[in-house]
């Protein structure tokens, strides 16, 4: 059980996040033409209030997007540290140095292997390449300098046997986009809040956050509509699992999710969770 003393820090933490986001704004709701708010070379930040009604929150998109020329990207699992446990985002954060991270994808009962097939240069988490629905791969680290240090791949596009070739890092997730901007989620009712992984025209890795509820085909059409230029996105988690952790400068933010379909349907959820596998950056 929580206590009321870490409740009241975790909501004043989340407070000043959320006048960090909007102070810049004069007051005003974000809107879709709202413009990044750079917090340093390579690391913008936007958040977008959008127009869709959702049952809980307050319908605004968290968007950082990294230049991967100029950050090293990160996977991290559980299964490949000395400790073998769980962190919450932010504390993986502070334990490896990172400026921000978000989830890996969703993992098995044991708590520790990713759900997808996952690789971590020699560490292999999951060796099991998923063929249903998961259907997008993030890579990142690759073997020759001419290749892009981070690219999103659509299996039904490009071979798995291609990607692990030139790639270190290799993490297999259900597709929410695919490239170059196909919104490829059947539409269904379910919602929940939402953390996601997308590229934009530039290459830039985008991590992606809404504590609002929205089912995943309405989301991809969210994201298609903002100013993001986003190509391609996967689906990391759902629900009060969902996070992400940010720390530059004078700007921090901790958000995690909370309604998820047939789990909890309100936005009640205040404790952060610990998770086993997390994509993260630091500056090169």
């Amino acid at each position: 059980m929580m206590s009321g003393g870490w409740v009241r820090s975790l909501v004043g933490l989340i407070g000043v996040a959320l006048l960090c986001l909007t102070g810049n704004l004069s007051g005003q709701e974000a809107t879709k033409e709202a413009a990044w708010d750079t917090l340093a070379d390579g690391l913008q930040l936007g958040r977008f209030k959008v127009d869709v009604e959702a049952p809980s929150g307050d319908s605004v998109v968290t968007v950082l997007r990294v230049d991967p020329h100029k950050y090293t990207l990160h996977l991290l699992a559980k299964s490949n540290t000395e400790d073998k446990a769980r962190h919450t985002v932010r504390k993986w954060c502070e334990k490896y140095n990172l400026i921000a991270a978000t989830n890996a994808g969703m993992y098995a009962e044991d708590h520790t292997t990713h759900i997808g097939y996952m690789r971590i240069s020699d560490h292999i988490n999951n060796s099991r390449v998923v063929k249903k629905d998961y259907r997008s791969v993030a890579a990142f680290h690759p073997f020759k300098p001419n290749l892009p240090p981070f690219r999103m791949f659509d299996l039904d596009e490009t071979e798995m046997d291609s990607v692990l070739a030139d790639y270190a890092s290799v993490v297999q997730n259900i597709r929410l986009i695919k490239r170059p901007g196909e919104n490829r989620w059947p539409i269904k009712p379910q919602k929940w809040s939402e953390a996601a992984l997308g590229e934009d025209k530039d290459g830039f890795l985008l991590m992606i956050f809404c504590r609002s509820p929205y089912t995943m085909y309405e989301f991809n059409e969210i994201l298609l509509s903002l100013p993001i230029d986003i190509v391609c996105a996967q689906h990391l988690e759902g629900g009060p699992e969902a996070q992400l952790y940010l720390k530059r400068g004078g700007t921090e933010l901790e958000l995690t999710g909370s309604y998820e379909a047939n789990f909890l349907k309100n936005a009640a959820n205040l404790r952060v969770r610990r998770i086993p596998n997390v994509i993260g950056i630091s500056k090169k």
